[in-house]
């Protein structure tokens, strides 16, 4: 069994993707737009380009998502802000958690400055640019 994080954006999923698969040095596996959607709803042409799914893998990693569509409701596919979940990172250092940390608090917000805890010898909670809730967490030597 694998679980896989779908993270959805307002518009800036290509964006947000790019910046993870520098930060995470992973590969696009796949990329489409909803302009690209063959025999599809119609989709206005000024939300052609958002992104209809895209996958990263990093390792044996994936990680995927999507934009939405503006104006839609919630239950329909529209955005809402992530609550209640958080996407976990499990760093094998310290040095490594911290160049991760950093980079997803540039532009966002920290809720637990990365730190050494009780659990971990580097641990930290953000809110990156795009809105994703992460938490960095090495693993202890």
């Amino acid at each position: 069994m694998q679980f896989t994080p779908y993270l959805n954006f307002d518009g800036n999923c290509a964006e947000a993707f790019a910046f993870y698969k520098e930060l995470f040095k992973g590969t696009i596996t796949f990329q489409s737009t909803f302009g690209e959607i063959p025999d599809g709803p119609p989709i206005p042409p000024e939300h052609h380009h958002r992104i209809m799914h895209i996958s990263l893998t990093v390792g044996e990693q994936t990680i995927m998502g999507s934009d939405t569509m503006p104006g839609a409701d919630v239950c329909a596919g529209g955005y809402a802000k992530p609550q209640g979940l958080w996407v976990s990172i499990g760093a094998d250092s310290v040095e490594e958690g911290r160049r991760i940390f950093d980079a997803l608090e540039k532009g966002g917000e920290s809720s637990m400055p990365f730190q050494e805890t009780f659990w971990s010898p580097g641990f930290g909670s953000v809110i990156d640019r795009f809105g994703t809730p992460w938490m960095v967490n090495c693993t202890p030597p």
